[in-house]
């Protein structure tokens, strides 16, 4: 496996050999030690979860508070998506930087999102499957959006790439709060 660090700090690419043969393929798309080794973070798995999105669907900008932190082990293992992760902590030095990465189903790619970084994605394909794991499980209490079209974040959403279409958006994250609403009320991650 092959971990390239990303422009924000805390935020990897993360590149596995598919194998694939008259069968069809085979792919390790996660390893705890190298991903320890390479990154220096102990992810375990407290949860695993699987997102069916149809094309133009934007799914976020989530992240967690949790006092355990959050990481996230993101890859698309059928469809293509548009991967968002951004830095949400105003002590960083690239507070409210973006950075997006295409994922696609088969193509060997994952993202590790560290603590106190946001992340969302834009499907591009009809029944785009998106698995992540997390390092600490989900909790309501603990977990915050920002609603993924705010000015301050600037994020391209490349309508292009779904030739048009109205972007589907839950109301849960359509009518988030923005960032600068999160900053006022203590609401942003720590760097």
């Amino acid at each position: 496996m092959k971990l390239t660090s990303l422009s924000i700090e805390g935020a990897w690419l993360a590149e596995s050999p598919v194998w694939s043969d008259g069968r069809g393929l085979f792919r390790e798309w996660f390893k705890h030690d190298e991903v320890l080794s390479r990154s220096g973070i102990d992810f375990l798995v407290h949860q695993a979860n699987v997102s069916v999105s149809k094309r133009g669907v934007i799914r976020g900008i989530h992240y967690s508070l949790a006092p355990e932190g959050q990481a996230k082990w993101i890859t698309c293992v059928q469809g293509s998506i548009l991967d968002v992760v951004v830095d949400l902590r105003p002590e960083s030095p690239s507070f409210k930087k973006h950075e997006t990465v295409n994922l696609k189903g088969n193509d060997g790619r994952a993202l590790l999102i560290g603590v106190g970084l946001g992340h969302g994605f834009l499907s591009l394909e009809e029944n785009t499957y998106t698995s992540y794991l997390l390092s600490s499980p989900y909790n309501p209490a603990f977990e915050y959006e920002i609603q993924p079209t705010d000015p301050d974040l600037n994020i391209n959403w490349n309508h292009e790439l779904t030739a048009g279409l109205e972007f589907v958006i839950s109301e849960k994250d359509s009518q988030a709060p923005s960032l600068q609403d999160r900053a006022s009320r203590g609401q942003l991650p720590h760097f």
